[in-house]
């Protein structure tokens, strides 16, 4: 796509327009706010090539966040726009980054026609049209009513005409468009629907959040090669799950009466949420595992092997500051931690800094804290396996497929079967 290639009807406002102090959403502050975000997302590496950096530039976000202050429009943050009757949230602007770096794995073209799954707000769609020119169009879905007219409204506004915007079960795609040469879901996946692989043409390219077991949830190219859809890289992410025939429902299982540190339990979890009552009034027993994270290092592989590991794969336990000054418990981040139970016990993960080295850095020593009548156990049980981890598995490379023809498990080489009703995915650590 060439640099200068632009959909019709998105602002081009010269350096030298003055700004004014009106308190109105005008386009030099737009301008500006939108490129210092793509200038912050470039130098970070996130945007790697000159089609998803011009799309970023020339998109105007706030057009699809009406009511949204600018600062926050532009901000790198998600910004939440549905809730549901229980107060949790469903449809959301996905934070810029996580949209650049997806873009990126997409590798759409001009001529591209490509489909994608959950509208949202539209402007996702929108950066895709930028993309692939006004020759070619694409395809949005979406399940709800109102998602599907905002999004059309915000794409009429910023006079982008080489949209579908349909409403519809997301899982089933949109035959009536395919083949698609590039495919993406902005919504989480538990399984790869049929319908997205048959509407994909020849060559293409899959781009899918999914959930692969407990909470361990990755952004997966998937391309077709002899015997299956064998993936092209990964990155972490976490969506709010697809709603129609592919539901990944969640259920939020409270641990105090405070209500302020909370499981996120899936559908592929068992949690007795009665006899985990009162779990961190019981006496804490922690481990340290003596495996050290550098700062700034993800544990993204670590939290995915005890996913693939455990009985019940690692769950995300929000714990709010208030819990936190109690004293009841101590998580690895500001938000919480990874967590496990079994039967009446938890365990979840903790860090400690190191003694500084020599040039003033600290390392961070992974540990489990566990609660419970065999809570000391469970721990155990957790720790020995980052240990090995680490010991056998760290260097190693994962690779995703869906398979043709299912393959055998192995664990004990790092191979991992995750069932599915259609198209269980082969984890391998290689």
């Amino acid at each position: 796509m060439a640099d200068d290639t632009r959909p019709s009807g998105i602002e081009a406002i010269s350096a030298t327009t003055p700004k004014t102090t009106s308190g109105d959403h005008l386009p030099c502050e737009a301008s500006d706010l939108r490129n210092a975000l793509t200038d912050r997302l470039r130098d970070e590496n996130i945007i790697r090539t000159p089609a998803v950096e011009a799309a970023l530039r020339r998109i105007p976000r706030h057009l699809f966040l009406p009511g949204v202050p600018l600062e926050q429009a532009y901000a790198d943050s998600p910004v939440y726009t549905k809730i549901d009757g229980c107060g949790t949230s469903i449809s959301a602007a996905s934070q810029p980054r996580i949209v650049a770096m997806m873009l990126e794995q997409l590798g759409a073209r001009p001529g591209h026609r490509v489909m994608e799954i959950g509208a949202g707000t539209g402007y996702n769609a929108a950066l895709l049209a930028a993309i692939v020119g006004d020759s070619r169009r694409v395809v949005t879905i979406d399940v709800d009513d109102d998602l599907v007219a905002g999004a059309r409204g915000h794409l009429a506004v910023a006079d982008l005409t080489n949209v579908d915007v349909v409403q519809d079960d997301g899982a089933l795609g949109h035959p009536e468009g395919a083949p698609y040469d590039r495919i993406i879901a902005t919504v989480g996946a538990y399984e790869t629907p049929t319908a997205w692989l048959e509407q994909l043409a020849s060559g293409g390219r899959l781009v899918v959040p999914l959930r692969l077991r407990g909470a361990a949830s990755r952004s997966i190219i998937f391309e077709r090669d002899d015997g299956g859809w064998r993936d092209q890289g990964s990155e972490l992410a976490v969506f709010m799950p697809l709603r129609g025939t592919g539901d990944d429902a969640r259920r939020l299982v409270s641990l105090t009466p405070e209500q302020d540190v909370i499981l996120q339990v899936h559908n592929d979890q068992e949690v007795d949420s009665a006899a985990l009552a009162g779990v961190l009034g019981t006496e804490r027993r922690k481990i340290w595992t003596e495996v050290f994270f550098p700062p700034m290092v993800p544990y993204e592989w670590m939290d995915l092997w005890l996913a693939c590991r455990l009985d019940n794969a690692i769950m995300r336990m929000n714990v709010q500051p208030t819990a936190v000054h109690r004293g009841g418990v101590t998580p690895m981040f500001a938000w919480g931690a990874m967590a496990t139970t079994r039967g009446a016990d938890l365990a979840y993960l903790t860090t400690r800094p190191t003694p500084a080295r020599p040039d003033g850095s600290r390392l961070h020593e992974v540990g489990v804290i566990g609660h419970g009548p065999d809570g000391r156990s469970l721990a155990y049980q957790v720790s020995e396996e980052i240990r090995t981890w680490n010991a056998t598995y760290r260097s190693r490379t994962v690779r995703f497929e869906i398979p043709d023809i299912p393959a055998e498990a192995d664990p004990s080489v790092g191979r991992f079967v995750l069932p599915r009703p259609h198209h269980p995915i082969i984890v391998t650590w290689q």
